[in-house]
């Protein structure tokens, strides 16, 4: 059967009737050409794509994460697990995981896109071999080509000068010490599950989340493209400076402008060279996987060399002079022998040293005065092992930039300050040495520890090798650099070490003059690995951003993700090529350098960080094969790791660490929509344990208090909210920063609505991501919705984190729901938050609340105190003020005086409770009296109680019922109507200021008011209300009065805050109570009902 035939599953029983076989059959012979059902699908496209076929969770492509998704193609007609035969759709046989399993591959990139293009061309598709690399070719000698390169051949040498043994081996030993605690660390990521293609990216990303993965994955692209830069600029320096020199198109008289003309000739040959490579590797990348071994030989060969070079210099030191004035070094221009005078026949003459350094040849010629004060000396450059060289080159020997390489022991005579050496031949360095920059130029040397892991899909055994390989190619390579360190210093006069370009030397480079048989062994080799390993840094970088935008945790980089048929990353090539071109015009190897140091050491600080978060969380999962590391290992490498960064550049290293925080937050900002097990999330499980066991230890400090809101939202029939501007109103609140909590509930069964469930709480995170509503959704199911709102009122939160405010709409059709469901369920939650000791939250025309969207340019936000229940009424408006909704809104306070409180009194002392609490708002008293109850109030009070007696005595149906409802209602607006008529006429039952006078003319008319006349004469307008209950009287009494002055006051503010009066303790008002609130907020824009929870919630102490 070929790749793309379905695969199938069957169970082997003794019988099997004719009509089963036939449909098996046509099954096996036509899955090429049939249409292919829902879930069944190709294994290798399976195996390639799993999330596709999954539950719609993203998740790896491995058969045990995704063994949930079997194809309903399996044929399963056994007997023997008839118990589980119902759960066979979700969850497949042990038999079918394990040939899942066996059957497994990790595919490299681009499979998918080949195995099409072969679908068109070719009717037989091509058997995919199986990987078989081993330790050694597959991870061993791939870092050993990485780790080996252009450092080793052009700067050790200058490195060992300028640092000294000592120095060097210092750099050397932290550097490997920090790619060897990576390796543990990787190894243990490595070992712990299969590592599909992806590589050090792959781990990071998998281990520490995609926004972590994002920044340092795309942090490893730009090392590892800045590496290709780093390289090249080797190549074009080996070519011009070592090999044809004469090829230089950019060339100056001037010396001062020698390095300037350089730098043009790096930056000219490295854009063509970056180009030559670019479409080498976009022709044919498998011609520069063929000719790794050349380049890998390459390295061994330059590495054997040099051994032999060292050995060879014990007997027989290579003639290689340095010539010296004093202790001066003396780059070879001009002059052929290093002598001042020297003997032609029998003639003593001046030499053409003597003709730089002077006027003319003539003995009397006037010269430079340290060339007359001074002899000429001439020293070998290679003395060998066998000498005592070693002890001069122990010790650092840091320079300044344009400084003359001087041999220290050698006696010399300084001349006057006036001395000019503009054209003389001498050697300068040309740039400062110090420790840290050293370590910054070196750490490129030791970057390839990733080749082994970035092979992964390749090898035969991951798990095995990449541990394996990678620590031996790391003892190997820690092996040569700390003895070439040590030979180096052993065989190689400082002064020699110290030129880094070679000019006293004839222009050779140093290294390879050391070397056996000859110096073009080391610069051949030198020029092709570097070559290479230019060719290969194109290679792999491109892949890794085409993983990267694969991935999709990036947007803007989505488009990199694609390329030709057979999945060649065309554009990531061409972004990988651009980046490589600026590292090629800063033209200077050196420069480079500490720029790709940067981004691999925050490379390997996140792998070091990974494997110490999931060894201390102890994640369940995190069962590694290698088991050689620990957490304080990791820690130990990260640090390093860190440390290393600021040693090597500190703005360089502020610099990176920027733009991963950049690109961290762009991730977070977009919402990186993946769930990959990390570590980072694990953390944050263990954290937020931590935290909720901490805040069990006691009770919420008042200073602590803030808003911990649950909102209780209704949805239609099809799960959506019906009033979205709850959630905006939760937005505008949340200045507190509390926990959100958005609840629904649900009529009927779990197990019959489970998919409604799913569907609801889908719509409801939609609607807070739209909204910007930060927090969680839980929806329940009930059997009435009653018990669910009391369930999330008891059970929302955990631990510490549980709400203490309710935040709910007004139901607006009480009058017109279904029985006495709707207002008794509203009022039964108004009783569990009080027994709850909880806050509630009312919005009354919730619908005209602002949108976040809107601005007011103006306006208030009044505040009715009534009662002090906590402070809840105070803070609210603080916190709306925060939002740029209501930021320019001013807050007033109201409070309500009795006729025997002194009003002005009470303004000054809320105005000094204000201004101790830090709140801005004006403030006023109005003064509410004990006058007559008005003939509208027992109106009022006979309809709500004829309403609630018809309600009990008659079973009307539904239709019947809203229409007396309606009745009812309209007759409630034109007595109401009537009422506002006579509020129009002026009248002085409302006062600001109290004097004595007016309190006993009030209490006097009251007393008239109450004699038994006038009570006899307000009855008789209608008898009914004698027998009204006076309890009903006086709360109606006292809502339509609050309402009267509120509605005066504050029609046109923004927003009305007041104090939301409890229930009843007596249940059979509960209807009237509602009928109350209706009648304290009407004629109200926007009101919001506050009840505390019993808490104070601000204070005035700091």
């Amino acid at each position: 059967m070929s790749q793309s035939q379905r695969f199938l599953v069957t169970t082997v029983r003794s019988q099997i009737d004719g009509h089963a076989i036939d449909e098996m059959q046509n099954k096996d012979s036509n899955c090429t050409s049939a249409a292919p059902e829902e879930s069944s699908v190709p294994i290798l496209e399976y195996l390639r794509e799993p999330n596709r076929y999954g539950d719609g969770v993203p998740k790896e492509s491995s058969p045990f994460i995704n063994s949930t998704d079997i194809d309903k193609g399996i044929l399963y007609e056994g007997k023997n697990l008839a118990l589980f035969e119902e759960e066979m759709d979700r969850n497949p046989m042990v038999s079918s995981l394990l040939n899942r399993l066996a059957n497994y591959t990790n595919l490299t990139q681009g499979v998918k896109e080949h195995e099409e293009a072969e679908n068109n061309d070719e009717p037989k598709k091509k058997e995919i071999k199986a990987p078989r690399m081993g330790t050694f070719i597959g991870v061993y000698l791939p870092c050993l080509q990485n780790i080996l390169g252009v450092i080793l051949f052009l700067r050790l040498t200058w490195i060992v000068g300028a640092a000294g043994i000592f120095g060097s081996f210092w750099i050397v030993f932290m550097c490997c010490a920090c790619t060897s605690l990576t390796a543990i660390s990787m190894s243990a990521i490595a070992t712990n599950g299969v590592v599909p293609a992806g590589g050090s990216y792959y781990m990071i990303s998998r281990s520490l989340g995609p926004e972590f993965g994002g920044a340092v994955g795309l942090c490893f692209y730009l090392g590892t493209t800045f590496a290709g830069a780093m390289y090249i600029l080797g190549t074009i320096e080996i070519l011009l400076t070592y090999i044809v020199p004469s090829a230089a198109i950019f060339k100056s008289e001037d010396p001062n402008k020698e390095s300037q003309a350089m730098l043009n000739n790096m930056r000219l040959y490295g854009t063509c060279t970056i180009t030559l490579m670019a479409t080498v590797v976009f022709v044919g990348v498998k011609y520069v996987n063929k000719l790794a071994l050349v380049f890998l030989a390459c390295v061994i060969l330059s590495i054997f060399s040099i051994y032999a070079g060292v050995i060879k210099s014990g007997f027989s030191p290579p003639d290689f002079p340095l010539c010296l004035l004093g202790n001066r070094t003396l780059a070879w221009k001009g002059f052929d022998k290093c002598a001042k005078i020297i003997i032609q026949g029998n003639q003593t003459v001046t030499s053409q040293l003597w003709k730089v350094f002077c006027q003319d040849s003539s003995f009397n010629a006037t010269c430079d005065e340290y060339f007359e004060l001074n002899n000429v000396t001439q020293i070998q450059g290679i003395p060998g092992i066998a000498s005592k060289v070693i002890f001069d080159n122990i010790w650092s020997h840091y320079g300044t930039q344009g400084e003359m390489l001087e041999k220290h022991g050698l006696p010399s005579i300084p001349a006057s300050e006036t001395e000019t050496n503009v054209g003389l031949p001498y050697v300068f360095s040309d740039i400062a040495t110090y420790f840290t920059m050293l370590v910054g130029i070196y750490f490129p040397s030791v970057t390839g520890i990733m080749a082994g892991s970035n092979r992964s899909g390749d090898l035969k055994d991951a798990q095995k090798s990449i541990p394996t390989g990678t620590l031996l190619a790391i003892i190997t390579t820690s092996f040569i650099y700390l003895s070439c360190i040590i030979l180096f210093g052993a065989c190689i006069e400082g002064v020699l070490l110290r030129d880094k370009f070679g000019e006293s030397v004839n222009g050779n480079l140093v290294i390879g003059i050391l070397a056996w048989p000859s110096p073009w062994v080391i610069v051949i080799g030198s020029f092709f690995s570097t070559c290479g390993a230019g060719l290969q840094s194109l290679t792999g970088a491109p892949r890794l951003m085409q993983a990267i935008a694969r991935d999709g945790i990036v947007p803007f980089l989505r488009v990199f993700g694609h390329g030709k048929a057979n999945g060649e990353p065309t554009w990531a090539l061409l972004l990988t090529a651009g980046i490589c071109e600026i590292g090629i015009l800063i033209a200077s190897l050196d420069s480079v350098a500490p720029i790709l140091s940067m981004f691999f050491l925050m490379c390997y600080m996140f792998v070091n960080l990974a494997c110490a978060l999931q060894t201390l969380l102890r994640t369940p999962n995190w069962r590694p094969r290698f088991k050689y590391y620990h957490w304080t290992l990791s820690f130990l490498g990260m640090s390093l790791c860190l440390s290393l960064m600021f040693i090597c550049s500190w703005y360089y290293a502020l610099f990176a660490m920027l733009i991963a925080g950049c690109i961290y937050k762009y991730i977070e900002y977009r919402g990186a929509e993946k769930e990959w097990g990390d570590g980072i999330r694990g953390l944050s499980l263990n954290a937020a344990r931590y935290a909720l066991l901490r805040l069990e230890d006691g009770p919420t400090h008042t200073k602590n208090w803030r808003p911990q809101l649950l909102i209780l939202l209704n949805l239609d029939p099809e799960q959506n909210v019906k009033h979205p501007r709850l959630l905006s109103l939760t937005t505008q609140l949340k200045a507190g920063k509390g926990l959100t909590i958005v609840g629904s509930v649900l009529e009927g069964i779990f197990l019959e609505r489970h998919s409604d469930v799913q569907n609801a709480e889908q719509n409801i995170k939609a609607l807070m991501g739209t909204e910007k509503t930060k927090g969680f959704c839980h929806v329940v199911v009930s059997s009435n919705r009653r018990d669910g709102v009391s369930h999330l009122i008891q059970s929302s939160g955990l631990g510490g984190m549980k709400h203490n405010t309710v935040l709910v709409a007004w139901p607006e059709l009480w009058r017109q729901s279904d029985g006495p469901a709707g207002w008794k369920g509203f009022v039964d939650m108004v009783r569990e938050t009080t027994a709850a000791h909880q806050a509630l939250l009312v919005t009354k025309n919730v619908d005209n609340f602002p949108t976040n969207q809107e601005r007011f340019a103006g306006g208030t936000i009044d505040v009715w105190w009534i009662v002090h229940d906590g402070g809840l009424l105070m803070l609210l408006p603080f916190l709306l003020s925060q939002h740029k909704v209501w930021r320019k809104c001013k807050m007033r306070i109201f409070t309500v005086a009795q006729i025997d409180d002194n009003s002005i009194q009470m303004k000054k002392d809320l105005q000094l409770f204000l201004y101790q609490l830090r709140l801005d708002a004006e403030v006023e008293v109005v003064e509410l009296l004990d006058n007559d109850i008005s003939a509208f109030t027992y109106e009022r009070t006979l309809v709500m109680e004829q309403r609630s007696q018809m309600l009990k005595q008659m079973q009307l149906s539904r239709n019947e019922r809203e229409r007396e409802a309606q009745l009812i209602h309209d007759k409630n607006a034109a007595a109401h109507s009537s009422a506002t008529d006579r509020l129009a006429v002026p009248s002085e039952r409302v006062h600001m200021t109290w004097t004595k006078e007016k309190i006993v003319a009030e209490k006097n008319k009251n007393k008239e008011s109450l004699s038994s006349e006038g009570v006899r004469d307000i009855f008789n307008m209608k008898p009914e209300w004698g027998n009204l209950n006076q309890s009903n009287v006086r709360r109606m009494h006292t809502a339509v009065k609050l309402n009267e002055v509120v509605v005066n006051r504050s029609q046109d503010a923004r927003l009305v805050l007041l104090n939301m009066p409890g229930p009843p303790k007596n249940r059979q008002g509960d209807e009237n109570y509602m009928e109350f609130l209706e009648v304290l907020t009407e004629g109200l824009n926007r009101v919001l009902m506050v009840r505390g929870g019993g808490s104070e919630v601000i204070t005035i102490y700091s």
